[in-house]
């Protein structure tokens, strides 16, 4: 298109995307010593009769056609970069638009368990899921997620809070399903997901607060003292239930026995095929623990099948140790956190990451890492609070509301320049408005995303 025009459209092409700006600079050329060449390139630029006012200048560009965006990437082409497989390195600032579109998605799979829960104590499923398996994405309005649901998970609180007589102490926390084969074919690979909500009852809220590390050994071959977790959610993730209605065994148990059955057995001819574990809030501590477990336990076929963990929202679940080993099985993890969310910043808000690695350097003393939790994974963090709903900030609607209308700017996460910013915001706030329901529109904002500083 450009060889169309005179030689001298591009150099002020080259001017205006250069200034950005309405006032343009007098036009320079490069001319011959020669008198008379510099006479010929007059007369050969006279026709032209190109005039730097801005009116004109504009009008002439703007008329030209806009150029085409680039056509995204199938999913299928690139589905091992988008869980993980070079830990989402150049996919994260900016985010890429498959990679948010993923994450987008798995968010509201995982938001389809809060609206399948049921809360009513006068219901015969009260603390289950609402609806049957063949049916629960299709009553909460996902029928065309293109998954089939397999089994729900049951987990039971390591404490007891007596509630509705005979309903146990075992309450409904996820589900796993397998990708069809429409559904296949479009991601590439045979999706293998897992599922878990957040904290809802008491009792859980109770499992949340035990904040003590203590040693995971989930593989009785090789127990490693030095991988230590979160007791509470050891528990929930381990906790069996005799009187439960519904599921049998321990969350582990189930969780263990399904994937299994669906990668070494009913899928054992397929050669691209994923696991996918996502959770909210609590869930996500559940969805890391099992991604170890598989890992640890070589039920990913010994680490031919990658394993993936989305997490919204999610607290820390175990020490330096547990981290490293992660990362050495292969577990990749993509963490969801608004900056001004608590939940993300515990267990460990004194004894993390941070205060391990300076004590360890100053004090020498290398095992401290070993007493102080960590967060594992990449980090895609947001910026989001709402004075008049301040729960907002944990809210798992809220996080995918951000996802979808927020923008993509860097934020400061910490120091004083972070905490000065956020109180001129408040003291400044005009509107006060209440949380709306989550809508692509130009009033969002605040929904910025960054990635974490590598270590």
């Amino acid at each position: 298109m450009a060889a169309k025009f005179s030689s001298a459209a591009p150099a002020a092409a080259s001017l205006l995307s250069n200034r950005g700006s309405h006032r343009l600079p007098a036009l320079s050329l490069a001319v011959n010593n020669s008198a008379s060449t510099a006479a010929v390139s007059r007369r050969k630029l006279a026709p032209a009769k190109l005039s730097l006012n801005l009116s004109k200048t504009t009008g002439f560009f703007n008329s030209l056609p806009s150029p085409s965006p680039r056509p995204l990437p199938s999913l299928a082409a690139m589905w091992r970069d988008i869980q993980g497989a070079g830990d989402w390195e150049h996919l994260i600032h900016p985010v890429h638009p498959l990679l948010l579109r993923e994450i987008v998605r798995y968010g509201e799979l995982v938001n389809a368990c809060y609206k399948a829960f049921d809360l009513d104590p006068s219901s015969k499923r009260y603390l289950n899921c609402k609806h049957g398996k063949s049916t629960m994405l299709r009553e909460v309005g996902m029928a065309a997620a293109g998954y089939e649901i397999t089994k729900y998970i049951y987990a039971t609180p390591g404490i007891t809070i007596p509630t509705q007589p005979g309903t146990g102490s075992s309450r409904w926390i996820g589900y796993v399903a397998v990708s069809t084969d429409e559904a296949t074919a479009r991601l590439g690979r045979r999706d293998i997901l897992v599922t878990f909500r957040g904290t809802v009852t008491n009792a859980e809220w109770i499992a949340n607060l035990m904040s003590s590390l203590t040693p995971a050994r989930l593989d009785p071959r090789d127990p490693r003292p030095d991988v230590k977790v979160e007791s509470g959610f050891l528990s929930l993730y381990t906790s069996d239930d005799s009187a439960a209605r519904f599921g049998s065994g321990s969350c582990r148990e189930q969780l263990l026995a399904e994937i299994s059955r669906l990668v070494i057995s009913k899928y054992k001819d397929e050669a691209e095929i994923g696991i996918t574990l996502a959770g909210h809030s609590m869930g996500s501590s559940l969805a890391l623990l099992l991604g170890y477990d598989i890992a640890e336990l070589g039920l990913n076929r010994g680490g031919e099948v990658p394993v993936t963990v989305y997490s919204y929202g999610g607290p820390r679940v175990g020490n330096a140790g547990f981290k490293a080993r992660c990362e050495e099985l292969g577990v990749k993890v993509l963490r969801v956190a608004n900056v001004n969310d608590p939940v993300t910043k515990m267990p460990g808000v004194v004894f993390n990451e941070k205060f391990g690695a300076v004590a360890g350097k100053l004090l020498e003393l290398p095992w401290i890492g070993c007493t102080c939790y960590a967060h594992v994974g990449v980090e895609l963090a947001l910026d989001f609070f709402k004075i008049r709903n301040p729960a907002c900030v944990h809210d798992l609607d809220a996080y995918i509301g951000w996802l979808k209308c927020g923008s993509m700017k860097k934020v400061k996460k910490e120091g004083v320049d972070f905490f000065m910013s956020k109180m001129k915001e408040f003291l400044t706030a005009q509107r006060f408005d209440s949380w709306m329901p989550w809508e692509c529109r130009e009033s969002c904002r605040g929904g910025e995303m960054v990635q974490s500083p590598r270590p």
